[in-house]
């Protein structure tokens, strides 16, 4: 699963470092994002990339309240294609959301431990996503979106038996392009990230609450 992440890279890198052709997203740096909050989201359109702000907690186009959003914030990827909350977002709405790491619990004795997990690299990255779009009774339009998880890597396994899917910037156009609908191209997407590619290490518990949201929720923790 997925219930925390960091995202401190600014728009103009972002727009950069993932060909973006249009921005309306004014979102800063946040160390540690949680569901129901804004989040930077990649759409294609028309051929184009933009950068747009839709809130973590996907509300199917067809639910009664937003409520349902605040406990869809992952889609497995092996169920996606067959769920009625996703499968229809993953024929025609996907998306990358921008992120430079994420947080895991990791359980020791009694105790869970949190981690900071990244590219060795340091470089931002795009979780797989989906997004929809709710109207409310009132008439007001919602865009949330998804993040999509598989089974862990060799460095996750240890922490979490499931990862979110990272995908590589090949595999972005095609996931990207809302023309292309075959699960066969598709689904194997979705597949752990590199283990050599990533680190993780333990951080400060600060990260338990989503009321802290500085620097210092990325800061390692060192153990004698």
């Amino acid at each position: 699963m997925c219930g925390r992440f960091s995202r401190i890279s600014s728009i103009e890198e972002m727009l950069e470092a993932f060909e973006i052709a249009e921005s309306a997203c004014d979102l800063g740096p946040s160390y540690n994002i949680a569901p129901t909050q804004p989040i930077a989201v990649i759409q294609e359109e028309g051929g184009r990339r933009r950068l747009v702000s839709l809130r973590w907690g996907l509300i199917p186009s067809w639910a009664k309240d937003p409520s349902i959003g605040s406990r869809m914030i992952n889609a497995r990827a092996e169920t996606l294609a067959q769920k009625p909350s996703f499968r229809v977002a993953f024929r025609k709405r996907r998306c990358l959301i921008v992120a430079d790491g994420f947080y895991e619990w990791q359980k020791r004795g009694t105790a869970k431990v949190p981690l900071y997990v990244r590219l060795q690299s340091g470089q931002p990255f795009g979780f797989a996503g989906l997004y929809e779009y709710w109207t409310s009774p009132a008439g007001e339009i919602l865009a949330t979106c998804a993040i999509i998880t598989t089974e862990a890597n060799d460095l996750m396994r240890p922490i979490h038996q499931r990862m979110p899917v990272i995908l590589s910037r090949e595999h972005h156009a095609v996931w990207l392009d809302p023309t292309i609908e075959d699960e066969a191209l598709l689904l194997p997407l979705l597949a752990p990230f590199a283990s050599d590619a990533m680190e993780a290490y333990e951080v400060s518990r600060l990260v338990n609450s989503p009321k802290n949201n500085s620097p210092a929720c990325l800061e390692p923790v060192s153990r004698p």
